[in-house]
């Protein structure tokens, strides 16, 4: 290998590793702060109830539509402080079933409404700017349409609002289907340690962190304060979360409270869902910090969000990465450093026991087992490497300005099949398995040339993209046109009970009589 090219490969390597270590570091120092006793908090709410809205932003989705409403609908809270709006911005049979579903509700005196746009614009954020401004309520809860909230879950939320400036509230992620495969599983760590050590580190530290789209309360003065729900990024939820706390508004996190979701277990849906994550991300950093870093907050705020903002960043650094470990230990061979062959050995795990300790406390906070934990973190840890292809150019393009439009993760629900194709996977699936041949190549060489301090680097990334790459190959299914347990019309009433993933424990149909009384008693 000539001398330039190898001194470029070895600076090259250095300059990503310089970037990427501290995001590794980040995780620790995260995990630390969530170690600290969290804010007293009011225990309950007193006087008067207040209004309450709950939003359901729906779009094309029939698998999970009714259980949702289903479990809005049951919500306990006094009826006449409790509205519930069904967003729905569908083009599909969703629309009817919803229809019929929020009907049923209404004729037992719930007071739920459906509400139907013209057009789509603004995606989700246009569907909750919309609603906001039909809304009774003082407070505003968002569920997605996945979520099954447990009946006291407003109840729970509303005491922190006690607080002066507290504007939102947001419960951790609970799942529904974390043991279908060995891609849920890695989910539910991945979200895990987000919400007890990211969310839980930032609010115990009074840094700034965010909603996360569903699962959490507004106050609606704070809505409106921060200027409302926007479009031009393709996360709202984190762009207005830090423009109401740039405004002066608290944020609480409830580590205790869960609300149930379902996890997407297909490769496809799942990726969908990071890549808006990870473009949402980029578009917001570059919308917000300059501001941020203008203003008058602290310098651990600062610091904090432009970690946060622009984490996703990580993608590109850790699949250039990837590509630079077995040309960075031939040119340290060519260069006569085989003293330092070693170091990628000390890379290897300067990089992964932080993510390996971040990943295997956050089982521990959910009592797993050791024997199911420790393959799932190494699981985990390939899963984020093989991301970094599909969101490599997702975080590209959100660093270029550019979009690539709000695309919503398919649902499953209880009809067993998603409900359809969400577009062609198949240059990110191109990629992951071009990746993953790369890989698979680096290590046959670096054993023949007995770089064995490189290997475990490079087995690690073989994995992660051969495992999303494979997945990728499977077909989306387009399912039943209408899910298993929805009602067909003329089928006794008792058919159309509430919907639920499993029976929702303290899930309960109120009758016209019970709302009266409830009413009565409010």
């Amino acid at each position: 290998m000539p001398e330039l090219l190898a001194q470029t490969i070895i600076g090259l390597s250095l300059a990503v590793l310089a970037l990427l270590l501290p995001f590794a570091a980040h995780r620790t120092y995260l995990l630390l702060l969530s170690r600290r006793p969290p804010p007293e908090l009011p225990r309950r709410w007193s006087g008067r109830l207040p209004p309450v809205t709950v939003q359901l932003p729906l779009y094309n989705e029939a698998p999970v539509a009714r259980r949702v409403i289903d479990a809005a609908c049951s919500l306990d809270y006094p009826a006449r402080a409790l509205e519930i709006q069904v967003l729905d911005d569908s083009t599909d049979e969703t629309v009817d079933l919803v229809a019929r579903r929020v009907a049923w509700w209404r004729a037992r005196g719930v007071n739920v409404c459906h509400i139907r746009r013209r057009e789509r614009s603004g995606f989700k954020a246009g569907a909750l700017a919309a609603g906001v401004r039909r809304a009774q309520g003082e407070f505003l809860l968002v569920l997605d349409s996945d979520f099954v909230p447990e009946p006291d879950l407003v109840r729970k939320l509303l005491p922190p609002f006690r607080l002066p400036r507290v504007g939102m509230v947001q419960a951790r992620w609970d799942h529904l289907n974390e043991d279908a495969n060995w891609l849920t599983r890695a989910q539910s760590l991945l979200l895990d340690g987000h919400f007890f050590f990211e969310h839980g580190g930032r609010y115990r530290g009074g840094l700034f962190f965010n909603f996360n789209g569903t699962a959490g309360m507004w106050r609606r003065e704070c809505l409106e304060d921060a200027g409302g729900w926007q479009a031009d990024t393709l996360t709202e939820d984190l762009d207005i979360s830090y423009r109401a706390q740039m405004r002066g508004w608290r944020f609480v996190f409830l580590e205790d409270i869960g609300v149930p979701a379902e996890l997407p277990d297909q490769t496809g849906a799942f990726e969908i869902q990071q890549r808006r994550w990870s473009q949402g991300g980029i578009q917001t950093a570059r919308k917000l910090l300059p501001e941020l870093l203008r203003g008058p907050w602290p310098l651990s705020v600062k610091k904090e969000a432009v970690i946060h903002l622009c984490g996703h960043i990580a993608y590109p650094l850790t699949l250039l990465l990837g590509l630079l470990i077995y040309p960075s230990a031939l040119a340290r061979r060519a260069l006569g450093g085989e003293e330092f062959l070693f170091i990628d050995l000390v890379v290897f795990f300067l990089a992964t026991i932080p993510f390996v300790i971040y990943y295997a406390a956050a089982g521990r906070k959910r009592n797993r087992p050791w024997g199911d934990l420790v393959p799932s973190v190494a699981v985990t840890l390939a899963t984020g490497v093989g991301l970094t292809a599909p969101a490599t150019r997702a975080v590209l393009r959100g660093l270029a300005g550019r979009s690539d439009g709000f695309a919503r993760t398919p649902k499953k629900g209880s009809g067993g099949v998603f409900r359809e194709r969400p577009g062609s996977q198949t240059p990110d699936t191109l990629f992951k398995l071009a990746m993953a041949t790369v890989m698979s190549l680096f290590v046959g060489a670096a054993m023949q040339a007995q770089l064995y301090a490189s290997i475990p680097f490079l087995m690690l990334f073989a994995v992660g993209y051969w495992s999303l790459g494979v997945g990728g190959l499977k077909r989306f299914g387009t399912g039943p046109r209408i899910p298993q347990q929805q009602r067909v019309e003329g089928q006794p009433e008792e058919e159309n009970r509430p919907e639920g993933p499993r029976p929702l424990a303290g899930l309960q149909v109120r009758t016209q009589t019970q709302v009266r009384d409830e009413c009565e008693a409010a």
